[in-house]
């Protein structure tokens, strides 16, 4: 303490260490399988780490890279949103690399925001959504995904609802982490009429944008009216398997670039100058390699899912993702995620994530559990094993 006030920043102060930080270091020290954090237990395509090998000999990025990012990846960026969505950006002046999608969030929300603007978001939420909320001065307003049927759903009128002359911008994450929820074009259109009709920004998280296995990845920048609106933010860690490189990136308007880029530049300026010549490589792979990226995680999806099932979860089979989330309530006697997320490394060696975290209104999340299943086969198997002892089933 200092001057009678604590240290940290009054606006951090409620958020503390991460989850995942939590419920990794507890699997280490248990020595647990960890299906908590989400990052793979292989790397990527042998090619695009050897791309990264052959930029750090040549010299290519060991120096400070320009800070819109190489142009080789904003080309490749570019090309890749033609492709695959026949949307068209000038790699030149609507392209933007960031050191991975978090500081793409924080970027975007810092430079965007002002004290006083509210900003609605998805609720569950990556962690990092609320304290860039915060960090910005701006308030967090939860819009609630319940389950129904299996999945969980957005209340299109709870949206428009929680719409007021403060709402500066909506913020969407689709495919949906923690729930696997891929929104639909149905509710994309509702979600760009909204937002067309308030005069609202839209920032759209797109990690996992290729890692959908039932339904289809639909950028909010396509629909009418929204390119100029919308800040599309992705990455290579989720689908090339790199999640160390951190490199992500923004497309949107010049005007919403340049705003983005002038937050950025204060925070890492620049990062991973040989390792987006490789991503760029990565972004030019065939069409086969996401196909197979996806089958064989919608694979591993259903070896999860179905173990859980038999273990004794409530499961919610994933639209996209590498994530599955459970409901610990069918286990009988279970209601709080969080105490049974701390106790299960010691119960039966596995690690998960309490959805409870990532809510404002706690006791919609409590009983909900998250696992990853972007992790070898050999491993899942292994997880569903011990798992199953929770029923009596299991070795």
């Amino acid at each position: 303490m200092t001057q009678g006030r604590p240290l940290l920043n009054r606006r951090l102060a409620a958020f503390g260490t991460t989850i995942f930080a939590e419920m990794s270091a507890l699997a280490v020290r248990t020595g647990s399988i960890n299906l908590g954090q989400g990052f793979p237990d292989t790397d990527g395509p042998e090619e695009i780490r050897e791309a990264a090998v052959r930029a750090l000999r040549a010299g290519h990025g060991n120096q400070y890279p320009p800070g819109p990012g190489v142009p080789e990846l904003r080309t490749a960026i570019a090309g890749h949103q033609r492709r695959h969505y026949a949307l068209t950006y000038d790699p030149d002046s609507e392209v933007l690399v960031t050191a991975g999608a978090t500081e793409a969030v924080a970027a975007t929300l810092l430079a965007l925001v002002e004290p006083g603007d509210e900003v609605i978001a998805l609720e569950p939420y990556y962690d990092s959504y609320a304290a860039c909320v915060a960090m910005a001065g701006g308030t967090r307003v939860p819009v609630t995904l319940r389950p129904d049927g299996g999945a969980f759903r957005l209340d299109l009128d709870e949206l428009r609802a929680a719409v007021t002359p403060r709402t500066r911008l909506i913020l969407l994450n689709t495919p949906h982490n923690p729930t696997g929820t891929v929104l639909t074009r149905e509710e994309l259109a509702a979600i760009a009429e909204l937002a067309i009709e308030r005069d609202l920004l839209v920032v759209t998280d797109e990690v996992y944008e290729h890692l959908v296995f039932e339904g289809e990845h639909i950028p909010l920048a396509s629909f009418p009216g929204m390119r100029e609106r919308t800040v599309t933010i992705s990455s290579a860690g989720k689908t090339f398997s790199f999640t160390g490189w951190k490199i992500g990136w923004i497309t949107a308007s010049p005007e919403l670039v340049n705003a983005v880029k002038s937050a950025k530049q204060f925070l890492t300026y620049v990062s991973g100058g040989p390792l987006q010549y490789a991503v760029a490589e990565a972004l030019r792979l065939p069409d086969s390699f996401y196909d197979e990226l996806r089958d064989g995680l919608r694979a591993r999806r259903d070896l999860l899912s179905d173990g859980l099932a038999e273990a004794g979860f409530g499961v919610h089979r994933p639209a996209g993702t590498y994530f599955v989330t459970t409901d610990i309530r069918p286990l009988g006697g279970e209601r709080d995620g969080i105490a049974f997320c701390r106790a299960l490394p010691e119960r039966c060696g596995v690690v998960a994530v309490p959805n409870a975290v990532f809510y404002d209104h706690h006791e919609q999340g409590a009983p909900f559990v998250r696992f990853a299943f972007c992790k070898r086969v050999d491993v899942l198997e292994e997880a569903v094993a011990r798992l199953k002892t929770l029923a009596g089933t299991g070795r």
